[in-house]
């Protein structure tokens, strides 16, 4: 049985705010006390840099660090030598980008995505196209951000080079197609490359059975520290791409002659010292998830996305641009006021959502609107909680909104 109330106690947020309504999931997430612990208690009795020394505590933040890899390689099903952790997912996706540029990339090429990715999903592509003659293309998505197999298929052909495309859409919630995708790409000689920001924390992600080549995301959004995240790619492929950065801890030698010879994957993408207390915390993250469950988090947020979504559709005063997804957000509007007015208005009631564009900046070609307010769940949040926020949207107007600045 899924308690949410003995999850939510696992949280310290929620004691020091108990009247507030999260709902910016989709942003960050709160940090449960076994990710908490996991950092303090690096900085209170195990602090040392890893892969540096030969002292013991040297050698046990080595352990510590490792062994978050092995956490992560468990939890999306993968070999530990296929994880390299970055700073998050929008570092993950410029190293897949600029890494494949020289060595899998040719002028002429495409990268075919769609038009509902994330900033960090499409602008190292952009530049490419700029600055080394490759193309973007794009598969067409509905109008609650669905990608369809026959709508790819017919945007495939013989110069795309990879498919590059969002598991779960940050801002409608869409579950594109992954394994399907990745047939497709490789039928045809090319790859696939998946952002998972929206994904991986939400539902179980096994790397093998989807066939995914390289896969991007981040630990803030799965419970874990900030600053974190991983990218995983197919060991042959890992070996064969650049790394971006270079300097300490990725190279085997070099000499004055400026022959460099560079560790294997992951080390090769770990230049500098790393977040070490990031990615222990990431691994108790990791760890944690996996002890409640992936699927039982992914089914009690469906029902609790379900309960949320039919709520909405009884609200006059709400435009609901995805009442058809059955995951991730609740994007919406109130009519005839300004997003940021509305979202002012729930801040007002205690209730805590983004508005904006959400870093899609040209989803507005699908949904026709650049301006949303986006409710987005995680495994902690209540049904009274969604009873509050819909009360709330069904209170705002122009009126109400702009009220709460004067």
């Amino acid at each position: 049985m899924f308690d949410v109330k003995k999850i939510r106690e696992d949280y310290p947020m929620f004691a020091n705010h108990p009247d507030l309504v999260y709902f910016d999931n989709g942003a960050t997430t709160f940090k449960p006390k076994p990710v908490i612990n996991a950092v303090m208690d690096f900085y209170n009795s195990g602090t040392s840099n890893v892969h540096r020394g030969d002292y013991p505590l040297s050698v046990h933040a080595d352990q510590l660090y490792d062994g978050a890899r092995v956490k992560i390689a468990k939890f999306i099903n993968c070999d530990p030598k296929e994880v390299a952790f970055t700073a998050g997912t929008t570092a993950s996706m410029n190293q897949i980008a600029y890494g494949m540029e020289h060595v899998f990339l040719k002028p002429g090429d495409v990268i075919l995505t769609t038009r509902t990715e994330h900033a960090s999903n499409l602008l190292p592509w952009y530049r490419l196209e700029k600055n080394c003659g490759i193309k973007v293309e794009y598969i067409p998505a509905d109008s609650q951000g669905r990608v369809h197999i026959e709508d790819a298929e017919n945007a495939m052909h013989d110069k795309v080079k990879a498919i590059v495309i969002a598991c779960v859409n940050n801002v409608l919630g869409a579950v594109q197609p992954i394994k399907e995708l990745a047939k497709l790409a490789h039928e045809h000689g090319a790859y696939i490359v998946v952002d998972g920001a929206q994904s991986v924390p939400h539902r179980k992600t096994d790397v093998k059975d989807l066939d995914i080549d390289f896969l991007a995301f981040s630990g803030h959004k799965m419970c874990g520290p900030g600053g974190t995240g991983v990218l995983y790619g197919k060991y042959e492929l890992l070996e064969r791409m650049d790394p971006i950065s270079l300097g300490g801890g990725m190279n085997a030698r070099f000499d004055s002659c400026g022959d460099v010879i560079l560790k294997s994957a992951p080390e090769k993408y770990e230049a500098g010292t790393p977040n070490i207390e990031g990615v222990i915390g990431l691994g108790a993250a990791a760890e944690y998830l996996m002890s409640i469950g992936m699927d039982n988090i992914h089914e009690r947020e469906k029902q609790l996305r379900g309960y949320f979504a039919e709520k909405v559709k009884q609200l006059d005063n709400i435009e609901f641009y995805n009442p058809d997804n059955e995951t991730g957000p609740v994007a919406f509007n109130a009519k005839g006021v300004f997003a940021q007015d509305a979202a002012g208005y729930l801040a007002s009631q205690g209730i805590a959502v983004r508005s904006g564009n959400h870093c899609a900046k040209i989803l507005h070609e699908i949904i026709g609107t650049d301006q949303t307010i986006r409710a987005s769940l995680y495994l902690y949040n209540t049904e009274e909680e969604v009873d509050r926020c819909v009360k709330a949207m069904s209170e705002i107007t122009l009126e109400s909104a702009i009220g709460i600045f004067f």
